[in-house]
């Protein structure tokens, strides 16, 4: 597994965004109802700016809204993870 996504907000940042896009306030709304609790603004963008750099997520801008979706390495790396995880869980 990549570095990347050993981080488990990151890997979950990305688990939300499989098949989605998602503005940026949804997602961390969505990982915050996740850990029922709030997620500092600082690690939110600081974990998906990290995403970005190393090719699992691609931001662009909508009107006033920054929409984040994975690129087709991050589905790649997901559905290796969910693979992955299945295969423990059956075990």
């Amino acid at each position: 597994m990549s570095k990347w996504l050993q981080s488990g907000t990151r890997r979950d940042l990305c688990a939300l965004l499989y098949g989605e896009e998602l503005r940026g306030q949804e997602l961390k709304s969505a990982i915050e109802s996740h850990y029922d609790g709030r997620l500092r603004p600082d690690r939110f963008y600081g974990a998906m700016e990290k995403l970005e750099r190393a090719g699992y997520v691609e931001e662009r801008t909508e009107g006033l809204h920054d929409v984040y979706a994975l690129t087709d390495a991050g589905e790649r790396a997901m559905a290796d993870h969910f693979e992955w995880l299945t295969g423990q869980v059956e075990e």
